[in-house]
């Protein structure tokens, strides 16, 4: 079984304590999609597709087990880190690039790493397009430019 499924699996079981039909439904609707936004940027950017996918699918963990985005990037990023090392499933190189990717990742309007900056804008691609109808968002509104432009939108 690949590491990502194993992470998926696991995600999985946590989503599954979430009582709430349509909170659950929005997490599973999120993390997936970040991951899968996540995985087209990496092989676009020519990084990881598979470390990519695996921070979308942690970096807002931490907000839907605990119900509250209070600090939840840091505070995932802590998740994250103990998730990864429960599960055996990276590298120590590997877990700290992405934790620091979940720990910025609500950071939309600085530049960091590059799988940071993956991170951010599969996140800003879910806001952005999942439900085309919503205003997008001041702080994601350049990303979301420079995004389109990228992937010739």
């Amino acid at each position: 079984m690949s590491r990502l499924k194993k992470l998926r699996n696991y995600i999985n079981e946590q989503l599954d304590q979430i009582k709430d039909k349509d909170e659950r439904t929005s997490a599973i609707v999120h993390l997936y999609g970040v991951s899968l936004a996540a995985t087209i940027l990496a092989k676009k950017r020519g990084l990881d597709p598979e470390l990519a996918s695996m921070a979308g699918m942690l970096h807002d963990l931490y907000a839907y087990k605990s119900g509250s985005y209070d600090d939840h990037a840091h505070r995932g990023a802590d998740l994250a880190r103990e998730i990864l090392d429960e599960l055996k499933l990276t590298d120590e190189a590997e877990t700290d690039m992405l934790c620091s990717a979940i720990y910025h990742h609500d950071d939309k309007l600085v530049t960091d790493g590059e799988m940071d900056e993956l991170l951010k804008d599969a996140d800003v691609i879910s806001h952005c397009l999942n439900d085309p109808s919503k205003k997008i968002k001041e702080k994601e509104q350049v990303r979301f430019d420079n995004l389109t432009k990228e992937l010739g939108m």
